[in-house]
């Protein structure tokens, strides 16, 4: 059973950043902030949770089967993270590229300690609390100096692992591939990276946030091994019956100038290629809840909306499903995963194709972070727009990606991968 009590917080702010602080001394954390959008976890605007009581972590052998006996066991809140490498399980594929960060496959645990925060209310919840343990934590988080100053850092030196000349032919590989009828539209991807490099994470983390201040940003720290991450979009979110997913396809920069900006908008919303990508995703998105719907219960809510974030205009759809009470949550999972705006139409011919053009194993990016409820709902974004990082090894990687489709120049696409990488590069090289 866990101990819960609410507090009120009178600067919510503050107290949010000295939480994340104090959280540093955990091995486990999981962070996760809407950053006051309508789109938050679950009901909450920001969630934190650390300290394993009990943790699952497993190459993707049979790692749904795994998880599903975890969660099931477990009947408690477990917050974790599903790599892109599980294809791997749910498909005959493998994950043969360079691998610089060692990531395992998949990792969740069942936190002691947990705070939900909502408008300045504060509920927390711990497992096997000892004494007054609660109550000597609120006093170390609200003694917590945020005043630190930043640590001295030399200039990190940022490699591409694919060039510009080299990245053109890989997509002009990937239109053959559409022009032959093997594919309509794949995600492909680019790495950014720097080596024997050390970064301050939570610093670095809190620069990203601050610039980009996204409705599921996250901060997770697996022991070593970091995600910092600024991610715009939901993979999938499950409330009672009800299950959506809200893919991302469709990107453009902002402009200072207002009506410059509406422009940019307007634009985006009319953009042939950009729709066209977006529905083939959505369809495949479609066809994925399909597999654990109530039988003509999946609907398009929202079609090529228009987002608008500090650093991008995205257009991003809503589709929902409804299931039976007895429908087990990691099949819901197992049987979307990979997320659609993350591989391609078909799912399983663009994730091979994928493979053999990309040069590094994507890992975590393009995965997911989120949790699941004691009732089991769950809430996971997908990991884009993020810095990952291995202490150990001194590895600082960041990726990006774009849909390859029928109308893709390749050098718009190498211009928008820029644009979307622009924020990690700046707080790596502030």
């Amino acid at each position: 059973m866990r101990a819960v009590q609410n507090r009120h917080i009178e600067d919510i702010q503050l107290f949010k950043q000295k939480l994340l602080l104090w959280s540093q001394q955990f091995e486990d954390v999981v962070w996760l902030d809407s950053n006051n959008y309508k789109q938050q976890y679950g009901e909450y605007d920001a969630v934190l949770a650390v300290d394993a009581f009990t943790s699952i972590k497993t190459d993707y052998t049979q790692a749904f089967e795994q998880l599903k006996d975890y969660q099931t066991q477990a009947k408690d809140w477990i917050f974790g993270y599903l790599t892109y490498d599980l294809k791997n399980a749910v498909e005959p594929l493998e994950s043969k590229n360079y691998d610089g960060l060692g990531f395992p496959d998949l990792y969740f645990f069942q936190p002691k300690r947990l705070f939900f925060i909502k408008e300045n209310e504060v509920d927390v919840q711990y497992l096997n609390m000892v004494d007054d343990e609660m109550e000597s934590d609120f006093e170390d988080i609200q003694s917590v100096d945020i005043s630190e100053k930043q640590q001295q850092r030399d200039p990190i030196k940022i490699h591409l692992r694919i060039h510009k000349d080299a990245y053109q032919e890989k997509v002009g590989a990937m239109l053959e591939h559409i022009h032959r009828g093997d594919i309509y539209e794949a995600n492909f991807c680019q790495e950014f990276y720097a080596e024997d490099t050390q970064i301050p994470p939570l610093e670095i983390y809190n620069k990203l946030n601050n610039i980009s201040n996204p409705p599921f940003a996250t901060f997770l720290k697996c022991t070593d091994k970091y995600l910092l991450s600024a991610s715009p979009e939901r993979y999938i979110k499950k409330e009672g019956n009800k299950v959506i997913s809200q893919p991302i396809k469709g990107t453009a920069k902002r402009a200072l100038d207002v009506e410059e900006d509406e422009q940019l908008k307007k634009e985006l919303l009319e953009n042939e290629k950009e729709r066209s990508e977006n529905i083939m995703i959505v369809d495949l998105v479609r066809n994925d809840l399909s597999k654990t719907a109530i039988r003509g219960s999946v609907e398009v809510e929202e079609l090529c909306k228009i987002y608008t974030f500090d650093q991008v205009h995205q257009m991003i759809s809503t589709v929902k499903s409804l299931v039976t009470p007895e429908t087990h949550p990691v099949d819901i999972i197992e049987t979307t995963f990979p997320m659609g705006s993350m591989t391609g139409a078909p799912k399983f011919s663009a994730m091979k194709i994928i493979e053999t053009l990309e040069e590094t194993k994507r890992g975590l990016y393009s995965g997911a972070v989120g949790y699941f409820s004691p009732t089991g709902n769950f809430d996971f974004n997908v990991v884009i727009r993020s810095i990952l990082y291995n202490e150990t090894k001194k590895y600082v990687s960041y990726s990006v990606g774009g849909a390859i489709t029928a109308k893709s120049d390749p050098h718009k696409e190498y211009e928008e991968c820029l644009v979307k990488a622009k924020a990690m590069r700046q707080v790596l090289e502030d």
